[in-house]
């Protein structure tokens, strides 16, 4: 699961890809449009700045704007830089790998097998959309009515 971290940054970036070249966008723009905590925001931003992805402006007409055209932000950098890893379970993190607790010997579980699998294929797919390209928005699943 993404975190609640990495969904709000992935999000604002992906609103400030929406306004690519109209000049800074405002803090509270973005938190209001993306339902984002203001607080959390600043640090999510902050956090951005310093990687080179936004840039900020102080001042009256200042707020935020990507550091770098939006086909040059990957999916994947994003969720690395926010989340640290790609992988679902700790055994199968190249960056932050960790022995999982309660497990077989690496050497002989499945399941790490699978997740070796899943991640490389995620990283690829990750690795190959920008924020540039058009996300299709799906319908809600509907839930089923308790009763």
């Amino acid at each position: 699961m993404l975190s609640q971290k990495t969904r709000y940054t992935i999000r604002a970036l992906q609103h400030l890809s929406d306004h690519w070249r109209q000049g800074p966008v405002r803090l509270d723009a973005i938190a209001e449009a993306q339902n984002i905590p203001r607080k959390f925001l600043t640090v999510i931003l902050s956090e951005m700045v310093r990687e080179g992805i936004v840039v900020s402006h102080r001042g009256r007409d200042g707020g935020y704007e990507l550091g770098l055209a939006p086909v040059d932000i990957r999916y994947g950098d994003i969720i690395r830089l926010t989340r640290g890893s790609l992988a679902l379970v700790p055994c199968a993190s190249r960056n932050a790998h960790e022995h999982c607790n309660n497990c077989l010997p690496e050497a002989e579980c499945r399941l790490r097998g699978l997740m070796l699998v899943l991640r490389d294929e995620m990283a690829t797919m990750l690795d190959r959309m920008t924020l540039a390209d058009p996300i299709k928005l799906e319908p809600p699943f509907e839930t089923a009515e308790a009763g």
